[in-house]
């Protein structure tokens, strides 16, 4: 089994903006440290070599985020432990704040590559029911209960 997670935002000003200078002009370095982390597998990306540019389906004004990783360790080291941390700290600088859930993570066969209806699907889940064994957040992993659904999952 793999990891799945996907976050969406609303950008605060167009991505031209120059208030979006710094994420847009930092984009290649972050995903690039992505890709060299470990635990990395997949990441969605256009032929513009990020997903700024991909239309998430019902909703072209918001922008997607998705990556598989071989478990929840890897992706947080990456999100938390990284370079990628200090950006993550200025968000409110350049994105809106969300009314509904923005983040979900989920279990996927090896292999598999998520579509953005299956993880929209897995969104719209954790916003109406909150973190099961289906879709769940950082807060399920603090309690511990991803491993739970990660053998279940098996």
């Amino acid at each position: 089994m793999k990891l799945a997670e996907l976050n969406v935002a609303y950008t605060a000003h167009d991505l031209d903006d120059p208030r979006m200078a710094d994420f847009m002009n930092n984009l290649d370095q972050i995903n690039g440290l992505a890709e060299r982390s470990p635990g990395f597998v997949w990441r969605l990306q256009s032929d513009s070599g990020n997903a700024t540019d991909i239309d998430v389906p019902g909703d072209e004004a918001m922008l997607p985020n998705m990556s598989v990783w071989d478990d929840i360790e890897s992706l947080g080291n990456y999100v938390f432990n990284t370079v990628h941390a200090r950006f993550y700290e200025r968000r409110a600088e350049w994105f809106q704040v969300m009314k509904s859930q923005h983040f979900v993570m989920w279990w996927i066969e090896d292999g598999h590559i998520p579509t953005l209806v299956e993880a929209m699907d897995r969104l719209a889940h954790k916003d109406g029911h909150g973190s099961t064994d289906h879709a769940f957040g950082w807060d399920f992993v603090e309690q511990g209960a991803w491993r739970r659904c990660a053998v279940a999952a098996e």
